[in-house]
C-alpha cells in the first residue's frame, strides 16, 4: 500500500534574485581556488611585468566566472514529487519513500544532485546523482528510513544541486512541499479472552436493549437506509408524512475505556525500552483489539482529554469507519508524552459520569492517594483490568539485587481490593502473556466468587 503522494512542484532555475550574487556563491572550493590564484597570477603578472603570466591568471579567474554564469542562466525546469509507503510505519519498522524527477523542459538537463532533508533519528540525509535527463524524461530513486522512537517527522523540503562538468560552481534549488512520517507504537495481538465487563449479543462487542412492550410504547425515528422494513410503522408513517420505524429492539455496542496514566513523575528512564513507551505501546494494543472486536473504544489519559474527534462513547468497532477510527488513535498515541500533573481525579472525574463498560488502564507509580483514587474508578465500570508499572524494576541493571517491593505489593493489593483485575508489569514483559494471566486471574476470582455464595 503506498500513500503520501505530494503534488508535484516545479522548480526554475531563472528569476532567482540577486543574481550574479547568487551565482558567485554557488562557487565551490574548486571554483573559489581557481578565481583567488587567478587574481593573484594577474596581480603578480602586472607588478613583474610578465604578460604570458597574465593570460594564466585572466584564464584561471574566468574559468569559474564563466561555469557560473553559465549554470546560472541554463533553462532547467524540473519537477518533483514523494511518495510514502506507508505513511504510517510501527516503530522500529522500515518505510520506503519514493523519489520522482520530472524534466518538463524542451532541453536535457546535465548532471542533478538529489538531497531530501530528513531527521536525524531517521538516519543519514539520503543523497542521489542523477545522470542526464532527457527532455520529457524522468528519474526514480527510492531510499528507507526507520526509528525506533514514535513520532510525527517531516520528510523535505526535496533539495537539487546543479553544478557544472568542471565542479567549479553548485546551485542549490529548494522544492516548497515536504510531507509527514507517522512513527506510531508497536502493536502487539492480544488473544481474544472473555473479560468481566464484556456484552453479549451481536458478536463480541454488543448487546440488545428491549423498549418498553406494546406498540403505543414504541419510541419511533425517522427511517434510514439499511433499515428492515418488517420494522416499518405504519400508523406513524401515515400521521408524520414520513416513514418512521420501530425501536424496540436496537443493537448497543459494549463500551471500553482504555485509561493511559502518562504523568512524567510516574515513570522513570527515556527511550524505546522505558516503562513510559512499554505503557504506551500496551495502550495502543488494546485498543486496536477492543475495536476488532466490535467494542465502542475511548482513548483516556490522567488529564482527563481524549482522541480529538471521537464521540460521547467513543470510536464503534466492526464498522467501516473502524479503521480510520485506529488510525485516528495510533495518531494521538504517536505523539503523547508526559504530562505535568500530579494525580488521577481529572481521569475519575470523567469516568464518574456514567458506566464505562470495561475499562483497562496502564499506570505507572502511584502512592497510596493515587491508588485510592484509582480504587474508587472500579465502581463506575462492569469490569476493571490494570498493569501496574514499578518503574523501579525498569531502571534497575539486571545484575543488581532486585530490591524490595512492598509499595508496588500494598498498591496492587488496594486495586484487587477495590476489584480491579491487577498485574504487576516487570521488566521487558509480554503483553500478550499478562493479558492472558489477566483473564486467569479474573476467571480464578469469579470461581472463588462463586463458591463463596453457594
Amino acid at each position: 500500500m503506498t500513500t503520501g503522494g505530494t503534488p508535484h512542484a516545479t522548480e526554475d532555475d531563472r528569476g532567482e534574485k540577486g543574481g550574479v550574487r547568487t551565482a558567485l556563491a554557488g562557487l565551490t572550493t574548486r571554483g573559489r581556488s581557481f578565481l583567488a590564484a587567478g587574481v593573484a597570477a594577474a596581480i603578480c603578472a602586472y607588478v613583474l611585468g610578465q604578460s604570458d603570466l597574465l593570460r594564466v591568471g585572466l584564464l584561471l579567474a574566468a574559468l569559474p566566472l564563466v561555469c557560473a554564469t553559465v549554470l546560472y542562466r541554463t533553462r532547467y525546469r524540473v519537477a518533483g514529487s514523494r511518495r510514502l509507503s506507508p505513511a504510517r510505519v510501527p516503530a522500529g519498522s522500515e518505510a520506503r519513500v519514493h523519489l520522482r524527477m520530472d524534466n518538463v523542459s524542451r532541453l536535457p538537463t546535465g548532471l542533478l544532485m538529489l538531497q531530501d532533508r530528513v531527521p536525524y533519528v531517521l538516519g543519514p540525509r539520503p543523497r542521489f546523482v542523477l545522470d542526464r535527463v532527457e527532455a520529457g524524461g524522468r528519474r526514480e530513486v527510492s531510499y528507507r528510513i526507520r526509528s525506533d522512537l514514535r513520532g510525527r517527522y517531516p520528510l523535505g523540503p526535496l533539495q537539487l544541486r546543479l553544478t557544472d562538468p568542471f565542479g567549479m560552481c553548485e546551485l542549490t534549488r529548494s522544492f516548497s512541499t515536504y510531507d509527514t512520517l507517522t512513527v506510531i507504537p508497536r502493536v502487539e495481538p492480544l488473544p481474544p479472552v472473555r473479560l468481566t465487563g464484556e456484552a453479549k449479543g451481536y458478536g463480541d462487542g454488543r448487546q440488545r436493549s428491549l423498549a418498553l412492550a406494546g406498540e403505543d410504547d414504541v419510541i419511533p425515528r425517522g427511517y434510514r437506509y439499511g433499515d428492515d422494513l418488517r420494522r416499518v410503522h405504519w400508523r406513524l408513517t401515515a400521521r408524520y408524512g414520513e416513514l418512521m420505524v420501530r425501536r424496540e429492539e436496537q443493537p448497543q455496542r459494549s463500551r471500553c475505556t482504555v485509561l493511559l496514566d502518562t504523568r512524567g513523575l510516574a515513570y522513570q528512564g527515556a527511550g524505546p525500552d522505558s516503562a513510559f513507551e512499554w505503557a504506551v505501546s500496551g495502550a495502543a494494543s488494546v485498543l486496536v483489539h477492543m475495536l476488532e472486536r466490535g467494542f465502542s473504544v475511548r482513548l483516556l489519559t490522567d488529564t482527563g482529554t481524549s482522541v480529538p474527534g471521537e464521540g460521547a462513547e467513543g470510536f464503534a468497532g466492526a464498522s467501516q469507519e473502524s479503521a480510520d477510527a485506529a488510525g485516528l488513535m495510533m495518531d494521538t498515541l504517536a505523539v503523547v508524552d508526559h504530562s505535568d500533573g500530579a494525580g488521577l481525579s481529572r481521569a475519575y472525574d470523567v469516568l464518574r459520569g456514567g458506566n464505562e463498560g470495561l475499562l483497562v488502564a496502564f499506570l505507572g507509580d502511584l502512592d497510596e492517594e493515587h491508588a485510592a483514587v484509582a480504587a474508587k474508578m472500579r465502581q463506575r465500570s462492569g469490569g476493571a483490568v490494570a498493569f501496574l508499572l514499578d518503574s523501579d524494576t525498569w531502571v534497575r541493571e539486571p545484575t543488581d539485587v532486585p530490591g524490595p517491593l512492598d509499595g508496588s505489593e500494598e498498591r496492587l493489593r488496594m486495586l484487587r481490593e477495590a476489584g480491579w483485575t491487577a498485574v504487576s508489569v516487570p521488566r521487558g514483559a509480554s503483553l500478550n502473556e499478562l493479558w492472558r494471566r489477566a483473564d486467569r486471574e479474573r476467571t480464578g476470582l469469579a470461581a472463588a466468587g462463586g463458591e463463596g455464595r453457594s
